[in-house]
């Protein structure tokens, strides 16, 4: 077992109470987190999108998918069946490593890291944030890479509104921002 998913399982008790849940099956938990990249001009580079593809699966733990256009779209300069991003969906043991190497290891190597945002929270329980580079995290290796680029990161929680799901990932270890909610 994961040390993520122990600690979720250590917080059940403490988070139902905070919350007011009666019924243990309406405690909120993770479902999965999606990992996605834009591929922008980068996308007529087949080799560039490769090796995006493989650095964001060395860092998810599992192979992503490089995602295509489903229809033209003459302003984006977008091509049906050319690629035009990169995404991995992880569940199970795979999301709980993925978050404690995030939290854990990842966004303190940020410099200047100040916290997540609060403000990505999206009305139904979810949370979205991006990061810069895909640098912080320690299986990149600098010389493999052929260009930087960021990542969004979208949790997907189990909880109906977003204070619960605040909560939750507070609760966690997920480091947000001080302020305002």
């Amino acid at each position: 077992m994961s040390r993520l998913k122990d600690k979720y399982q250590n917080i059940v008790p403490a988070l139902r109470e905070e919350l007011g849940i009666e019924n243990v099956m309406q405690t909120p938990r993770l479902e999965k987190i999606v990992i996605s990249v834009g591929a922008g001009e980068e996308g007529r580079d087949s080799k560039l999108i490769q090796n995006m593809a493989d650095t964001i699966s060395l860092i998810a733990g599992q192979k992503a998918v490089i995602t295509v256009a489903k229809k033209s779209v003459a302003g984006f300069k977008a091509r049906e069946g050319a690629p035009s991003g990169i995404k991995v969906t992880l569940r199970g043991e795979n999301m709980y490593n993925f978050l404690d190497k995030l939290i854990s290891i990842a966004l303190p190597r940020v410099k200047d890291f100040r916290g997540v945002p609060r403000k990505g929270f999206d009305g139904r329980g979810n949370y979205s944030f991006g990061l810069d580079e895909q640098l912080m995290f320690p299986e990149v290796v600098y010389d493999n890479i052929m260009k930087t680029h960021g990542m969004n990161i979208t949790i997907v929680t189990t909880s109906e509104d977003d204070k619960e799901a605040f909560t939750l990932l507070e609760k966690l270890g997920m480091p947000f921002a001080k302020g305002r909610k």
